[in-house]
């Protein structure tokens, strides 16, 4: 059987983003070995277990505490289903576990995963996956009330895999729900298998892909530097 042009092109596309993904997932899976803990939070390179933990704690009072209006929108916290991407060692979904009543969390790189799960021993509200790095087939088929992730995309050098995640985050959410992230939105030359340097997006390319993955690009903060967040809300009728 031969190939045409165009199912040539589709078949390189996808062995280089099998190659791109097991690449994230054998550097996370080393980062992990070598100092889990600063390559998650890159302020110091001696955290304490304590000083770690305490340190989500403080992200999300200030990513999520102060704005629960767009994120519960009238829902109890406590009644809520959350999903994070890219959970590394657990340092969020704690935080998040003390104030959600369910959180499910996933991850490219076992090692991550597995410090995860013992960082996590003692919340009985969380459940912690390995996924492969692009999509989110791993969980089970839940709704989801919110959806958050902060500092993952930005060491993602692909722009179709973290639109695949959008894509995803779609799937799970219920209509109106939000998808609250952080993307890298300083510009700059960057290696296509860089997994610490990601893909970079624009205020119009983050919109664009809004539209695209069926999101109400509602809000930002933070475009041109390497926090630039983004509201994502799913449209009400749930269609992309």
């Amino acid at each position: 059987m031969t190939l045409s042009l165009r199912g040539l092109a589709n078949l390189w596309k996808e062995r280089g983003h099998a190659r791109l993904l097991r690449k994230m997932q054998r550097d996370w899976d080393e980062r992990a070995r070598q100092n889990a803990k600063y390559f998650i939070a890159t302020g110091r390179t001696d955290w304490s277990d304590e000083e770690f933990y305490a340190s989500g704690d403080q992200t999300i009072a200030q990513d999520i505490l102060t704005d629960l209006h767009n994120v519960c929108q009238g829902k109890t916290p406590n009644a809520m289903r959350v999903l994070e991407i890219g959970c590394g060692a657990g340092r969020l979904t704690r935080a998040l576990a003390r104030q959600f009543g369910e959180v499910h969390a996933v991850d490219v790189s076992g090692e991550m995963i597995a410090r995860a799960r013992q960082a996590l021993a003692g919340y009985a509200n969380t459940h912690v996956y390995q996924n492969n790095g692009c999509d989110l087939a791993v969980l089970p088929q839940l709704e989801f009330d919110f959806a958050y992730s902060n500092i993952v995309f930005q060491h993602i050098p692909s722009h179709a895999v973290i639109e695949t995640y959008v894509r995803e985050v779609h799937r799970l959410l219920r209509p109106g729900a939000l998808f609250k992230f952080q993307v890298q939105g300083a510009a700059g030359r960057r290696r296509r298998d860089d997994t610490w340097h990601g893909a970079s997006f624009s205020e119009a390319q983050a919109r664009s892909m809004a539209q695209r993955c069926g999101f109400d690009f509602r809000y930002s903060t933070g475009a041109g530097t390497q926090y630039f967040w983004l509201w994502f809300f799913k449209n009400s009728t749930g269609n992309l």
